[in-house]
């Protein structure tokens, strides 16, 4: 009989330094539940906003080792449609990236039209989530 050795998921985060003081707290939110998965966190790295994701989470997924990336931040309500903008254009050029690498890129952004008080609210959920999926997602991905 052949035993087959399952070794830790590899991740990494990419998380939003803009409204730094929520998405700390998410960080520190998803690096708790990743552990609590058994999932190795081997890269975490910090941009200056939502929109600036797609660059680095591109360079991350080249990364042989890494299996699938969170992306954390928020998105809140201005004066104007730019949350719409930022989330839209960051949301789509992060899912054309994991098709394009066959990677699993979780998308633990609250927003947009969200207010400040709702993205402390949406913290936990937001973050966990995002971790929840990703290791669902490389497990299908394995499975398949």
């Amino acid at each position: 009989m052949q035993v087959k050795l399952r070794m830790n998921k590899k991740i990494a985060f990419v998380t939003a330094e803009y409204h730094k003081e929520i998405t700390e707290k998410m960080l520190e939110s998803a690096l708790s539940k990743a552990k609590k998965l058994n999932l190795d966190v081997v890269e975490s790295v910090f941009v200056p906003g939502v929109f600036d994701f797609p660059l680095i989470v591109k360079k991350l997924l080249e990364k042989k080792e890494i299996q699938g990336i969170v992306v954390l931040g928020c998105v809140i309500q201005g004066e104007t449609a730019h949350d719409k903008l930022v989330s839209f254009i960051s949301a789509e050029k992060i899912s054309f990236l994991s098709l394009e690498f066959n990677k699993p890129v979780a998308f633990g952004v609250s927003g947009p039209r969200m207010t400040k008080e709702t993205a402390v609210k949406r913290i936990n959920s937001v973050s966990v989530h995002a971790v929840e999926s990703v290791s669902k997602l490389i497990d299908l991905m394995e499975e398949l």
